[in-house]
């Protein structure tokens, strides 16, 4: 979080000076005084058009000033001023160089010279070729005879279409006193030249007398004009600068703006900084409600893709409605400290398992499995809804589960006394489990796996009983849990075909051999349960010669040979109860049978268990002490 703030911040103050930057160019265009009328178009184009010309209506100062922007005819550049009184495109206004720039085509590609011996170009109105037809004699606008320059190059000729002899480019200033109808040019006498074509044209800047026309060519197949107007010019005397048209149009431009003192600059200062934490708060409120926004639409593509609206209408319709939750992520995390490893309280294969607390107080275990088989959403939303249905005392209670995260999690009522495996193969010395607990916990694991064969809405086989799926609460009594491989099946089925799933050392062997799952191979695993109670050792153990083995192989081995007691756990042994103890040992060497249909039902065991302790000092226990006259109790 820290990293992310200081991105943030980073982006923000050059974002920020950047802004403020904007704000003074803005300001400063702004406040820059405007050439044309208020509430007229200034530009068109590149062209900036001044009052007293203008375009629209109450823009101009008559119609001889009136433009139309339109799309230019001499290039691409796009759309160009044109006055619209002599359609002419303007390409410059100048109102202090009191000059027009107009754009015109080569005058004539054709020409009649007289070729005699003189260079000089002699241009008289009186006998021109007519070339050029542009009006100004009503007009407010002449010819400048300072800039507007005629060039002509190319060959000589005596009637159109027809070459008569070459000449090289020469150039001539136009008179001044044209200022009437142009339209005729003569008297060219040029140098002839073999290398150039004919063309001729104006070339330069038109002056005015109270209007700035000018023209100021760079291409000689451009004609640019000026236009003068017979009233008074009207100019903004140095230093002043500005349109000098308008009222208070002339800006002293020698006033310079006084220099900021330490005071006004410790207020731009402030004023920077405050825009800086109101963009900051500004900004860190949009990024937290789009990640909001984000977090929200991922969280909701989660639950639907989890099976969530299948889980609602399933728990509506179900009698099991009222008691489990849908949790949301948000509260999940916050339960478990955004699932720190303090909070940890198991891990195995198919997951972790975290302790959290509620905002009312009630301590939970959030199992937060690692992945889920793509296409079993539906049975799994199933078996949620089925396991959330079980009422036993010895089963872990569902209270409920999460579809929010990318692995839907799964949310139980906590057990505070950790898995039965830590009391057998790391025990508590100030507490040690007595054979008293250790039968009693059994006959509780039968019981709860007896519920869900037998007595669950649906028949539940648990797959993976364990001495570490086995709770223990405040009083020791058992819980069984971790129903991740659990498999809810109709009674119409007598078994389960399935991939792999369990654990080794009490995985049923016959398994690997039908590749079918029965609620005999929950029988299987609880026999090695019991063979863990009765012994102290774990299913895989290592010999003095630390050679792993089976434990069940080494029980049936001891079994066989009348040896039992000598590898039962010296710990309880102590006791006195032995008679329980090789009662016990005999159901489970009939629950670990290789042949899965000779071995007991969990029914059948639970109603055994419960007969043992039942009988504990009658006669049923000294005719199991008979059986066993061979077994050495020594």
């Amino acid at each position: 979080m820290a990293l992310q703030k200081s991105s943030s911040s980073s982006f923000l103050l050059p974002l920020c000076l950047l802004l403020v930057l904007q704000l003074l160019l803005w300001l400063t265009k702004t406040s820059a005084q405007s050439h044309a009328r208020s509430g007229c178009q200034e530009y068109c184009g590149d062209v900036r058009i001044p009052y007293p010309f203008g375009i629209g209506p109450n823009c101009y100062l008559d119609e001889w000033f009136s433009i139309r922007c339109k799309r230019s005819s001499s290039n691409d550049i796009g759309f160009a001023p044109y006055l619209i009184k002599i359609d002419l495109e303007v390409l410059e206004i100048s109102l202090n160089g009191n000059c027009l720039r107009v754009n015109n085509l080569v005058t004539s590609p054709n020409c009649h010279i007289n070729n005699n011996s003189s260079n000089n170009l002699n241009l008289n109105p009186n006998n021109a070729s007519s070339i050029l037809s542009i009006d100004l004699r009503s007009s407010p606008f002449r010819f400048s005879e300072i800039n507007n320059v005629f060039t002509a190059t190319g060959m000589n000729c005596s009637n159109q279409g027809a070459i008569s002899h070459n000449f090289s480019g020469v150039q001539t200033h136009v008179p001044s006193v044209l200022n009437w109808v142009v339209h005729n040019i003569a008297q060219l006498r040029l140098v002839p030249d073999n290398n150039k074509n004919s063309y001729s044209c104006l070339q330069g800047s038109l002056a005015y007398s109270s209007i700035p026309i000018g023209s100021d060519m760079h291409d000689s197949s451009l004609l640019d004009k000026c236009v003068v107007v017979q009233t008074l010019q009207c100019v903004c005397n140095f230093p002043f600068y500005g349109n000098p048209y308008f009222s208070n149009g002339c800006v002293d431009t020698s006033i310079k703006p006084p220099k900021p003192n330490a005071r006004t600059i410790f207020s731009l200062f402030i004023v920077s900084w405050w825009v800086y934490k109101i963009m900051e708060k500004i900004m860190k409120k949009i990024n937290d409600e789009q990640r909001e926004i984000n977090d929200k639409q991922r969280k909701e593509n989660f639950f639907k893709r989890n099976g969530g609206f299948l889980l609602q209408h399933k728990l509506s319709s179900s009698d099991g409605s009222e008691k489990i939750k849908l949790f949301n992520s948000k509260e999940l995390e916050k339960a478990t400290d955004h699932y720190h490893e303090d909070r940890i309280l198991g891990q195995g294969g198919q997951g972790t398992v975290y302790k959290g607390m509620l905002s009312d107080g009630r301590i939970i275990a959030v199992k937060k499995s690692k992945v889920v088989a793509k296409g079993q959403v539906e049975q799994f939303i199933n078996e949620v809804v089925i396991l959330s249905q079980i009422v036993h005392r010895n089963i872990v209670k569902l209270l409920g589960c999460c579809l929010e995260t990318e692995v839907p999690m799964l949310i139980y009522e906590f057990i505070p006394n950790g898995t039965l495996s830590q009391h057998i193969h790391d025990p508590n010395e100030e507490f040690p489990l007595s054979w008293e607990m250790r039968f009693r916990i059994a006959i509780e694991v039968a019981g709860a796996l007896s519920y869900l064969h037998y007595a669950a809405s649906i028949p539940i086989y648990h797959r993976d009983m364990k001495s570490t799926n086995i709770l223990l609460d405040d009083k020791y009594k058992a819980k069984v849990s971790d129903f991740g491989t659990s498999t809810s099946i109709d009674v119409d089925n007598t078994h389960l075909t399935t991939r792999v799933q369990g654990t080794f050392g009490y995985f049923d062997p016959e398994y690997f051999r039908s590749n079918q799952f029965t609620d005999k191979s929950d029988v299987y695993s609880f026999g090695v349960v019991i063979v863990e109670l009765l012994t102290g050792q774990k299913p895989i153990f290592s010999t003095r010669s630390e050679e792993s083995k089976s434990l069940v192989t080494h029980f049936m081995e001891s079994m066989e040979e009348n040896c039992l007691l000598e590898i039962l756990d010296p710990r309880i042994l102590k006791e006195g109860r032995r008679e329980e103890m090789i009662a016990v040992a005999h159901l489970a060497r009939r629950c670990l049978n290789l042949n899965g249909k000779k071995r007991p039902t969990m029914k059948d065991v639970a109603v055994e268990l419960e007969g043992i302790r039942m009988s504990q000092g009658s006669s049923t226990i000294h005719q199991h002490y008979k059986k066993l006259n061979t077994v050495q109790l020594i």
